[in-house]
């Protein structure tokens, strides 16, 4: 057995209930529960959290899923026993480990949750209630919706573990900050507060409200296409964009929702 085999294996045998789910008709809150840890992304936490994602995300009764941290984090990122056992293990001569195995958690744990976020059609809400570092920081902000709560704090704390930004976030940060700020944020890592990482749109509110009620009042395939419609053109060029805009809309006019939504608007 190897590193990546090993973690799999006692992620599945961990007894601890480390995620709680909550739904409410067409709302879901996902909830990373480890407190004494600060919800740090451990095996057996990491296993469960990507086994309940895949359930809500089958589920076509959801439209808006919210991913939070039991008090006091958010998440603290990855587990640092298990990067530090890790690289102990790669690392060791005598050991079958290699950098194979980092490379398949990172990508099929770690980049799993964020790629299933991304891909689905629901709209997915990061509700930041602490510190959120790391590949935890990766999560919230591989998520639609960002708001936090007056003690969020964005921890980008590759660099003080001789880590790169991971897990989606060199693209993320370089698009909302551009390079030299998204560096200069890798090699301070200074932490953000809510209202600055508000003022940086990092985050969307602070002191949120009923993101999932705004959620419901759209009609269900408007916000299904353009979840990828917008997430497609931050690559995209302006004409690409374009065309991708006039085939979704176009779409739209064969739906029951426009003609209603239509009507009601003359009628106000």
């Amino acid at each position: 057995m190897t590193l990546y085999t090993d973690l799999l294996t006692e992620g599945t045998s961990d007894g601890r209930r480390l995620v709680r789910v909550e739904r409410d008709q067409t709302r879901a809150v996902l909830t990373l529960s480890d407190p004494e840890r600060l919800n740090a992304l451990s095996p057996g936490l990491m296993v469960q959290l990507q086994a309940h994602l895949n359930d809500l995300t089958a589920d076509p009764s959801l439209r808006a899923i919210v991913i939070t941290g039991q008090d006091p984090a958010f998440c603290a990122g990855g587990d640092l026993d298990m990067i530090e056992s890790g690289a102990t293990a790669i690392q060791a001569a005598s050991d079958p480990s290699d950098t194979t195995d980092a490379w398949r958690w990172i990508r099929r744990q770690f980049g799993g949750f964020v790629r299933t976020i991304a891909s689905s059609d629901k709209i997915f809400i990061a509700a930041v209630n602490g510190a959120a570092a790391g590949v935890g920081l990766a999560f919230s902000l591989a998520c639609d919706v960002i708001i936090a709560s007056e003690r969020a704090l964005l921890v980008p704390a590759f660099g003080r573990l001789g880590l790169v930004p991971e897990v989606g976030t060199s693209w993320l940060l370089t698009r909302r900050l551009g390079y030299h700020s998204a560096m200069a944020l890798y090699i301070t890592g200074r932490h953000l507060d809510a209202e600055e990482s508000a003022r940086l749109g990092l985050v969307q509110e602070v002191h949120p409200e009923h993101w999932c009620d705004r959620i419901g009042q759209f009609p269900p395939h408007a916000l299904e296409m353009t979840k990828p419609l917008l997430r497609a053109a931050a690559d995209a060029s302006w004409e690409q964009s374009l065309k991708l805009e006039e085939y979704a809309e176009a779409n739209c006019f064969s739906t029951s929702a426009l003609p209603a939504a239509a009507a009601a608007i003359r009628r106000r």
